[in-house]
């Protein structure tokens, strides 16, 4: 199977440009980070390491996987995203009757101003800038094909016909692990076209009284747009060019590589709970994850303490683990937390 992460096309003339040194560049890209940190933080309340990881795919130009149970904002999340982004967006709500040309559009008999007849295509949701699909995993297998060729090949086909998505192009998916009534496992292949897998996670007392406080009174205003498209996609190739020491892909290579049960060099433990590793994607969104953290952070390369930071995010849904784990109560994640602390120790 291809694995190979395209570069982004180059910038026409008339697109927003860089400061010429990278080191400015990477200066500003921090500034708008945190500008658009204070936006999210007028509706969001705490999840500071969600919104950072979303902030972290946005750039490195990869989808991102929201998991947790109802009513910690998940869909809110995404929504206020867009909102402070000036990127077209559209919202999916999956359920088992989805259809592919609900999600890619179809062709339709139109008549011409000459009064002939022909077909014209109508685009569907997913050619948007920012994809919301809220519960992805209510959709069955066939609709799920159709949004896999357009999060893997940024495009879509329909009755024959291939349709390119606009840059940038990124899904944000939601999933609830609680309920599994009326739901259908991603395909493994699915799951690893997300780069993150994001944890969203209860708020802390603080945060919660915060949340009865702030959101049971008087509207807020619209969130103030940040970044536009240009500026995504300028930032995106800023990430790129990110300098990396040698030991950080070594460190990538290393910690995917122990995730395989079949190698010699992975740890026992690791046979003895893992059924399946990581593929080469992996390694790829390890380092443009530690890049483009480094980036926001303003940092001008790719460090240890970026690349650890996106391990549990890039592995946690890439390794699985079997019955024995289960057992033990080894989780996916316990996993990678364990191969993280051995590979610090190191």
């Amino acid at each position: 199977m291809e694995t190979q992460i395209s570069e982004p096309a180059s910038q026409s003339p008339d697109t927003y440009q860089l400061p010429p040194d990278d080191v400015a560049a990477i200066d500003q890209l921090g500034e708008s980070y945190r500008s658009f940190k204070e936006e999210i933080a007028k509706v969001i309340i705490g999840q500071e390491t969600v919104i950072e990881q979303l902030a972290i795919a946005l750039f490195a130009r990869g989808h991102a996987l929201l998991m947790g149970v109802p009513g910690l904002a998940k869909t809110l999340l995404v929504s206020s995203v867009a909102e402070a982004l000036d990127l077209t967006f559209s919202r999916i709500q999956f359920t088992p009757d989805l259809m592919p040309a609900d999600i890619t559009g179809t062709d339709i008999i139109q008549e011409t101003d000459s009064g002939k007849r022909e077909f014209q295509f109508i685009k569907g949701p997913v050619f948007a800038n920012l994809l919301l699909a809220d519960e992805i995993n209510r959709a069955p297998a066939k609709t799920q094909a159709a949004m896999l060729e357009a999060m893997q090949e940024r495009r879509v086909t329909a009755l024959g016909h291939s349709y390119v998505l606009e840059p940038p192009f990124f899904v944000l998916a939601t999933q609830n692990p609680v309920e599994q009534e009326g739901t259908y496992p991603l395909p493994e292949a699915q799951l690893d076209r997300f780069m993150f897998l994001i944890d969203v996670d209860y708020p802390s007392a603080e945060e919660e009284r915060r949340i009865a406080r702030e959101t049971t009174g008087a509207a807020k205003d619209k969130l103030k747009t940040v970044l536009t498209g240009e500026q995504v996609i300028a930032y995106q190739e800023l990430v790129r060019r990110m300098p990396v020491p040698d030991h950080i892909y070594d460190y990538a290579v290393d910690i995917v590589r122990k995730t395989r049960p079949t190698l010699d060099t992975s740890p026992e433990w690791i046979k003895e709970y893992v059924g399946w590793g990581a593929g080469p994607r992996a390694v790829q969104y390890l380092i443009l994850g530690a890049k483009a953290r480094a980036a926001i952070h303003g940092s001008y390369m790719a460090r240890l303490e970026d690349i650890e930071a996106v391990t549990l995010p890039v592995l946690g849904h890439r390794v699985l683990t079997n019955f024995a784990a289960e057992a033990q109560g080894m989780t996916s994640n316990k996993v990678v937390e364990r191969l993280v602390e051995e590979m610090h120790e190191a």
